[in-house]
């Protein structure tokens, strides 16, 4: 089929294998020569040219087998005998000018779909000579060594093995660090030239090196090896030598700076943080970095960096919602208190003269009355009731009236202090206030706040009642903002109410106990101070101790 195509002479490289087989040979057997790389993968010689120049003298100083066949065609056939090498591998397309065409497997059969040329109707024949024998298991890992009979078999041979693009250089980098004293390096870039990348698709490793294996076996028991014994004695004394130049490619690495700036970019905040896991498509997270220097990559290609930066953004996602959520409840919030302020207005101001006549009136016609009159006690409810009702009126009017904050500076210790002072705490409770602050002077409406601090003190201790427990009011500060914390170990709100705490006229309390306005009141002033009110609670002894923690935060000062 080759023939076809216009060819006079088809040569198995094989035989070339064989001489260069046999020049081998004599550097592994000559115990003081010196240690080499072996030179038949161009892949193999070009990296160690461009990356490794100071091993570049390492080569073994002979010709691939391809060369070797070329020299003995030339000698066979004639000088001015056009040769094309037919084989697995592109580098081999600029290994060598003695060749004067390289063709891959995949062209010499698509030459041949161009050419309309198929094995229907062509007869085999065999190569014509000189015929290869043993050595042509070449192009499979460790046939070299199998056709001149040594082993890589460390404790019997100094010759190791490497092949594919990760082990070959990591056999470099160790054959330049501390195995050029004591071993050959028999390397190849792909897992044999059987896996080049100039081969025909289809078929696995081990099935390729079977079919390789089965070929040389019938071909040595077919083989004439008076003739190729003659063939070789021939032709073993062309010179088959050859020498290398470096041809260094490098480039100089960064500075240990601006590698270490870039792991720490890419979240490798130390060593342990290196995970090397090749995730990226580099061995080490450091040649990663220095590719980035270079332009060569991105720190997104770091699998650990770009999953961590993905949890990240999740939680700052997450984060963004809740505060979202916040506001959006805030809102909702504060037009609820707005709506409900002006019905409490309107209603407030409209019960308000009613209730003082009923109130004066009860209390003209209590004190006419004589002593033991039944109906005395009747009017005494009225005037306590109306009395009730009034101050029902008077936080209604508090809650509604949009008062304007008044700023003065105040020591916020000793005004929370003397909040607590002015409460009444009953013996089985324990307040602790407890300040983190530098700067003790806030800007706060006094009167306003104190509203704050003893309803959300008294709350607490109604919380607590009858058990007993402890408030704990922490004072804080984060950069020009005052936090407090009223924490106590009470019953708890429950999941719920917690929406409706801010509700006017919603409360827990037994009737005649509480008006439910505290909490609406203590959030309507917070926000006259620009702060932000929050609450965590836990009615479930299960999970922990019970108990409510509000937090409260407003700037240090009004501006």
């Amino acid at each position: 089929m080759i023939k076809k195509l216009g060819f006079d002479y088809v040569v198995e490289v094989a035989f070339g294998a064989d001489l260069v087989a046999n020049e081998y040979k004599k550097i592994f057997d000559n115990k003081n020569a010196k240690h080499t790389i072996s030179s038949d993968c161009p892949a193999i010689v070009y990296y160690i040219k461009h990356y490794y120049p100071e091993l570049t003298n390492s080569l073994a100083p002979v010709v691939s087998p391809m060369v070797a066949m070329a020299r003995v065609v030339k000698n066979l056939y004639g000088k001015e005998t056009k040769t094309v090498f037919i084989g697995p591998c592109i580098a081999k397309k600029a290994e060598s000018f003695e060749i004067d065409v390289v063709l891959t497997f995949i062209e010499l059969r698509k030459l041949f779909r161009l050419n309309n040329i198929t094995s229907e109707g062509i007869e085999g024949s065999e190569f014509d000579g000189p015929i290869g024998n043993k050595a042509a298991i070449f192009p499979i890992s460790r046939g070299k060594l199998h056709s001149i009979k040594k082993t890589d078999d460390i404790c019997e041979e100094n010759i190791i093995v490497a092949s594919g693009r990760v082990n070959f250089r990591e056999a470099i980098k160790e054959f330049e660090g501390e195995l050029s004293a004591s071993q050959h390096l028999e390397l190849l870039c792909c897992q044999g030239c059987i896996m080049g990348p100039g081969m025909t698709n289809g078929g696995s490793l081990y099935t390729k090196t079977a079919s390789i294996r089965n070929y040389v076996r019938e071909k040595i028991e077919q083989l004439n090896v008076k003739k190729w014994n003659e063939d070789f004695n021939t032709f073993k004394e062309i010179d088959f030598s050859q020498n290398f130049s470096s041809a260094d490619r490098r480039i100089p690495l960064p500075s240990d700076d601006l590698i270490k700036s870039t792991l720490l970019k890419m979240g490798k905040n130390s060593e342990e943080d290196q995970l090397n896991c090749g995730a990226c498509g580099y061995d080490t997270c450091v040649d990663h970095a220095v590719a980035i220097i270079e332009g060569l990559a991105e720190t997104e290609m770091c699998l650990p960096f770009t999953i961590e930066k993905l949890h990240k953004s999740v939680k700052e996602l997450n984060v963004s919602n809740d505060n979202l959520a916040s506001a959006q409840q805030s809102l909702k919030q504060s037009e609820k208190l707005a709506t409900m302020g002006q019905l409490s207005a309107g209603i407030a101001h409209e019960l308000n003269n009613p209730l003082g006549v009923i109130t004066m009136y009860s209390n003209i016609l209590l004190d006419e009355q004589i002593e033991n009159n039944p109906i005395k006690d009747d009017l005494k409810l009225i005037a306590e009731q109306a009395e009730r009702c009034k101050k029902i009126v008077g936080g209604l009017l508090n809650f509604a009236r949009k008062n304007q904050v008044h700023y003065t500076s105040v020591d916020i210790k000793q005004f929370v202090q003397h909040s607590i002072e002015s409460i009444i705490i009953p013996e089985n409770i324990k307040v602790i206030c407890d300040s983190n602050l530098k700067n003790k002077i806030v800007e706060i409406d006094a009167d306003q706040w104190m509203q704050v601090l003893t309803n959300m003190e008294k709350n607490a201790i109604e919380a607590m009642s009858p058990d007993g427990g402890n408030l704990k009011i922490t004072l804080n500060e984060v950069g020009n903002k005052i936090e407090f914390f009223f924490q106590d170990n009470g019953t708890g709100i429950s999941p719920e109410n917690m929406e409706k705490i801010y509700t006017p006229f919603f409360t827990t309390k037994p009737i005649g106990k509480g008006t439910g306005l505290g909490l609406p009141l203590i959030y309507g002033i917070v926000k006259m101070h620009r702060g932000q009110i929050t609450v965590e609670s836990n009615t479930d002894i299960t999970k922990g101790q019970t108990g409510t923690t509000f937090k409260i935060i407003i700037p240090r000062t009004k501006l």
